[in-house]
């Protein structure tokens, strides 16, 4: 097992190694989802798998989204955002949406619901959601988003683990 290294912050609190949070965090299997929104006019959207479900009721999900993403400014004005779960077929669509720069929703067979937010056809899951409050979490916003529709079809999910793709079949 590895050390846990750490070092002091500006506060004089001793911090822990971001690269080494990266790498234990690494081994937290997660699912992956591409977030999307409509702002200005424009299909916004990224990879993310800092997402959670948040309270039953009322029904609310968080989604984590770097302060210096394009993404970020989209979800504060559009208010709104889908949460797309993704299936082991779609690996190609979350390393697509996890680039920087323009999103090609060009050949994405893509629905709207409630919100206006684009959701995936093939996805296995999704929950079209309204902002209801944005916190500051570091160097990150959390959006909390109330689920205005949902819903699921069959499939395996992509998961993301210790780096890599993956996929969890039962």
């Amino acid at each position: 097992m590895s050390s846990y290294r750490t070092h002091s912050n500006k506060r004089g609190i001793m911090a822990f190694d971001y690269m080494e949070q990266r790498r234990i965090m690494g081994n937290f299997a997660t699912g992956v989802t591409i977030i999307t929104t409509r702002h200005e006019e424009k299909l916004q959207g990224m990879t993310a798998n800092a997402v959670a479900s948040l309270s039953l009721n009322p029904p609310l999900v968080l989604v984590s989204v770097d302060n210096k993403a394009h993404m970020n400014n989209c979800l504060k004005g559009s208010k709104c955002f889908a949460i797309n779960i993704l299936t082991m077929e779609q690996k190609e669509l979350s390393i697509r949406f996890a680039k920087h720069g323009p999103k090609d929703f060009s050949d994405i067979e893509y629905r709207t619901e409630a919100t206006g937010s684009p959701i995936f056809d093939l996805a296995l899951a999704y929950v079209d959601c309204q902002v209801t409050n944005i916190l500051p979490g570091g160097d990150h916003d959390i959006f909390i988003g109330e689920i205005v529709a949902g819903g699921m079809q069959e499939g395996n999910p992509l998961v993301f683990y210790n780096g890599a793709y993956g996929s969890f079949c039962i």
